[in-house]
């Protein structure tokens, strides 16, 4: 039976902190759909101590960016836009419309449309996370999704400069210098100087993930993306610096991001966490790291891999990284999470920044039910149908017109009868139901 030997702060902790951001936001959004621009900016100067007229950037300010970065820095921006771009095409290109004739002159298909406009969300406010825009923008645009906005907050009281040059090199079609509800609720509700969009992508903190939550409906969103959780699953193959390591470079995310540890060693286990109090010591961003470690982080010890494979299916972690002797055993049989990194070569970090998978991910046990961004998210799958014969048109109608008939849909039935009138000269009364015919008679 699992051990947990080290937990995270209790649930009704949360959901205290949870009912307070869910309170803020309902207010904030409410204000922002009543005042607009107005609210937006009251909202900005107080979070952010950002004051414009205008918060969408100018393309000289734009440029500025660009050229304020170093050839190497556009170069690593490029590379890492390349392989996201490259894996978005082989998912787009896995998507196929298609159109069948399944009967005798019954046409049925689906198309994959685009929206219309899609609004990017990058987080910025305690690191200018331009991975952010690689993930969203790129992915709209590959889905081929016509106006592509995006927003991000200042850092240092400032256009995020490298944020804003990977929002340009990505293809945005306007960036915004804004942050928090106020660029959510902006781009979802619209103001007098900024149309509101269809769908709304991107990772952010608490209070971003519960405004897209209270907006879905009124707009699409690609998931709940809240504050990062990480998964290290591990076996005596590794050791403790190396789990350490990979369970801290994703609570630096901040003060409320989940890391969960699970093993079947526990040599393993404490060996970890003498690592995770050794690199507290001399991790540059250990103030952040070692809150979100301390309320939490979590140490859990399982019997075997069908033991971790459960508690880990329970937990459905946005990243699971997976450094096992048999990393296989969990890509075959895990179902709920975000991502998997699979071996010790591999890590969430890479994930993050560049190999070419997208690191929005579901998160709050989301990925029970949802994968993460992908160029699907932003394509309607719609379906169309054509009856192009006569008999066609009839045959269907029979059998429609007998089924709305045991429904009690009298004007439903009629829709099939007229049309069995039309298309097959038969005799229907008003609102009755078609006699079966001797191509439709359960006797034949």
């Amino acid at each position: 039976m699992a051990q947990w030997l080290k937990r995270s702060v209790a649930a009704e902790i949360r959901a205290v902190a949870d009912r307070k951001v869910r309170d803020v936001v309902e207010s904030t959004l409410a204000d922002i759909e009543k005042r607009g621009d107005a609210a937006v900016r009251e909202l900005s100067i107080r979070f952010d101590g950002w004051d414009r007229d205008d918060y969408r950037l100018s393309q000289h300010e734009i440029q500025a960016c660009i050229d304020s970065l170093t050839a190497q820095e556009i170069k690593d921006i490029e590379f890492a836009q390349a392989q996201i771009r490259n894996f978005a095409q082989i998912q787009r290109e896995s998507m196929r419309d298609v159109e069948v004739e399944t009967l005798p002159g019954v046409v049925l298909g689906h198309k994959n449309i685009p929206v219309n406009a899609a609004g990017c969300y990058v987080p910025g406010g305690k690191y200018p996370l331009l991975a952010s825009a690689h993930m969203s923008v790129i992915t709209a645009k590959v889905a081929a999704v016509p106006r592509v906005i995006t927003c991000a907050p200042p850092f240092n009281g400032k256009p995020a400069r490298a944020i804003v040059a990977a929002q340009a090199m990505a293809g945005a079609d306007a960036i915004y210098a804004l942050g928090g509800i106020q660029a959510i609720g902006a781009m979802a509700l619209g103001t007098q100087s900024i149309s509101a969009v269809d769908m709304l992508v991107g990772p952010g903190n608490a209070f971003v993930a519960e405004a897209k939550r209270q907006l879905f409906g009124r707009v699409g969103i690609d998931l709940f993306a809240g504050p990062t959780e990480t998964m290290v699953i591990a076996d005596e193959t590794v050791d403790g610096e190396i789990c350490a390591t990979d369970l801290l470079g994703q609570a630096e995310h901040g003060p409320e991001s989940p890391a969960i540890f699970i093993t079947n060693s526990r040599k393993l286990a404490m060996d970890t966490l003498t690592q995770i109090e050794r690199l507290l010591t001399i991790l540059p961003t250990a103030d952040i790291a070692a809150k979100a470690w301390e309320n939490y982080g979590e140490i859990i010890l399982c019997d075997g891999y069908e033991e971790m494979l459960s508690v880990a299916n329970a937990y459905a972690n946005e990243h699971v990284q997976v450094m096992t002797e048999n990393p296989n055993y969990f890509l075959d049989n895990m179902t709920n999470y975000g991502a998997l990194f699979l071996g010790p070569r591999t890590n969430v970090s890479f994930g993050d920044k560049v190999i070419g998978t997208n690191h929005t991910l579901p998160t709050k046990k989301s990925a029970r039910y949802t994968g993460g961004l992908w160029v699907g998210k932003f394509l309607k799958t719609c379906t169309y149908q054509k009856v192009i014969t006569d008999e066609a048109s009839s045959l269907i109608g029979e059998y429609c017109s007998r089924l709305c008939a045991l429904e009690g849909f009298s004007g439903h039935g009629e829709q099939a009868n007229i049309r069995v009138r039309r298309y097959g000269g038969r005799n229907v009364p008003y609102a009755g139901a078609v006699e079966p015919s001797e191509h439709t008679r359960a006797d034949v």
